[in-house]
């Protein structure tokens, strides 16, 4: 099923929805990466693809591109974060067929997509590995590795996006650690380097479709609190739940947005 605007517009509608209800926060960071995650499973990820979320706190996007795919229902998203729920705050292994790993731990998502994508082609498995990273992940040595390791072994069936929000827990990634430009220190390592506007679905689409002949970065700038005016860029978002009011207030701009996207079309 290739994405649509209605797809987009009813994910964005029942993220916001989803945490609403369970009054948990990441909400932000989880607005950032949701248009990536959705061009990867509508029309990205094939049969033989694997993805990866290292960014474990944006688990309630994955969850909801995995629910626009009919692979989760609406009552598990109803279970969010709940007791006994198979939807935990960030991805558990062993639960959902599509999550492999447990990657609550940031920065070691990246390792374990390097390692699926060699062992791919030891076994010469067909289908890419896909993995998401934060760019505050980027503070930890684990990346690095990971990305020396791809580098060298030209893994061609590997490809990286960087949720590029400008923002992680404590600050700006400028104020934490300054590792701008990003994409600069990629290209240092030989490996394909693509900036990109991460809320471009179809720009998004053609870079990771396009054929490989090593490691794929792509470097997606977003907006954490896309579409949503109190929260744009602004670090707090990682952590509040909403209230009633301002539940209220982002559902009516993201369906002024999403409207305004279509007409545009």
């Amino acid at each position: 099923m290739a994405l649509t605007d209605d797809i987009v517009r009813k994910a964005k509608l029942r993220l916001l929805q989803m945490h609403f209800n369970s009054r948990v926060g990441h909400i932000g960071g989880n607005l950032s990466a949701l248009d990536i995650l959705l061009t990867l499973y509508h029309d990205v990820l094939g049969p033989d693809d694997q993805f990866i979320l290292s960014k474990g706190h944006g688990a309630g996007a994955l969850y909801i591109a995995l629910w626009s795919k009919g692979l989760l229902a609406d009552d598990d998203l109803k279970t969010f974060h709940g007791e006994e729920t198979r939807l935990s705050g960030h991805p558990a292994p062993g639960v959902i067929p599509e999550i492999p790993f447990a990657t609550g731990s940031l920065g070691h998502g990246f390792s374990l997509a390097a390692g699926m994508a060699m062992a791919k082609r030891l076994k010469r498995e067909p289908g890419r590995v896909h993995c998401l990273t934060s760019d505050g992940e980027w503070n930890e040595g684990s990346t690095w590795e990971a990305l020396i390791f791809a580098a060298h072994q030209k893994l061609a069936n590997l490809s990286i996006v960087i949720d590029l929000n400008g923002l992680q827990g404590f600050g700006t990634t400028a104020e934490v650690a300054d590792l701008s430009p990003l994409a600069e220190k990629f290209r240092t390592f030989n490996v394909e380097t693509v900036e990109i506007n991460g809320h471009d679905h179809a720009a998004l689409s053609e870079a990771l479709r396009r054929p490989q002949t090593r490691t794929r970065v792509i470097v997606a700038t977003t907006t954490k609190g896309a579409g949503v005016s109190y929260m744009s860029h602004q670090m707090h978002w990682h952590y509040l739940p909403m209230t009633a009011e301002q539940y209220g207030q982002a559902v009516n701009e993201v369906e002024q947005e999403c409207a305004k996207a279509s007409a545009a079309r």
